[in-house]
């Protein structure tokens, strides 16, 4: 059996990517969390910082432990936001590395892992629509994922010839706790999401689940430095307000 690695895997997308793979083998969650709620058979949690080379290697020893490693999949991602004007430029660097390093470390890990064992391997990076169509007001966030984007393409090229397969999941606007509790409060916003994505609604953390276990399985074998949206053509609408006059 197969073992995987999930980072920031304790909550939302990344807890609904972690039960879906336990479907093919034994899931090592990383999270600052310190504990796994509810408890989930074949899942195990390492407790630390995803971006922690460290916490990383430990959490590749423990998956192969209880299985070959297979997959790895960098999804921990931090949401602290700052512009230009109201934050030094030292803090938006700051800001832009607390994301972008919890994918490098994720990568080097696993890169190293597959290297040394003479195994295929396959690594998925979880993105948002962000890096290609920023959000006003989340600079550090978009730019992270843009570089993400940019790693995912690098490791691919780099590492193909080893056997490694690495693509990145851009999503769009996906349904979890924090963003339901946020529609609650503002009602309003569920008619922006429905217009904003093209299938009328936000998407799932089981859809988005189901991309990233596809990736990393054998029937993706020869897909490599693929940016795949997860969005429901979120990223290929172009609101125009002159729209309902061109449809027919």
């Amino acid at each position: 059996m197969s073992s995987f690695v999930v980072t920031g895997g304790a909550r939302g997308v990344g807890r609904a990517i972690a039960e879906r793979l336990t479907a093919d083998g034994t899931v090592v969650v990383v999270d600052v969390a310190d504990r796994l709620v509810p408890p989930y058979p074949r899942m195990v949690l390492i407790s630390g910082n995803a971006a922690d080379p460290e916490v990383a290697r430990r959490a590749a020893t423990t998956a192969e432990a209880a299985g070959p490693l297979r997959g790895w999949v960098n999804n921990a991602a931090t949401f602290d936001d700052g512009d230009l004007i109201g934050a030094p430029a030292a803090r938006i660097l700051e800001l832009i590395t607390a994301n972008l390093a919890l994918a490098v470390t994720g990568c080097h890990t696993a890169v190293n892992h597959f290297r040394g064992r003479r195994r295929p391997g396959a690594i998925v990076n979880v993105s948002s629509h962000q890096a290609q169509r920023p959000v006003r007001g989340a600079l550090p966030y978009a730019t992270a994922k843009a570089a993400i984007e940019g790693l995912t393409r690098a490791v691919a090229v780099d590492h193909g010839p080893d056997g490694i397969r690495t693509n990145a999941v851009a999503l769009g606007s996906i349904t979890t706790a924090r963003s339901a509790a946020y529609r609650a409060d503002h009602p309003e916003v569920d008619g922006q999401m429905a217009a904003l994505h093209p299938l009328g609604r936000p998407g799932t953390a089981g859809e988005a689940a189901e991309a990233v276990a596809f990736l990393l399985s054998g029937a993706a074998g020869f897909v490599n430095g693929v940016i795949l949206p997860v969005d429901g053509g979120r990223s290929a609408n172009g609101p125009d307000p002159e729209a309902r006059h061109r449809i027919r």
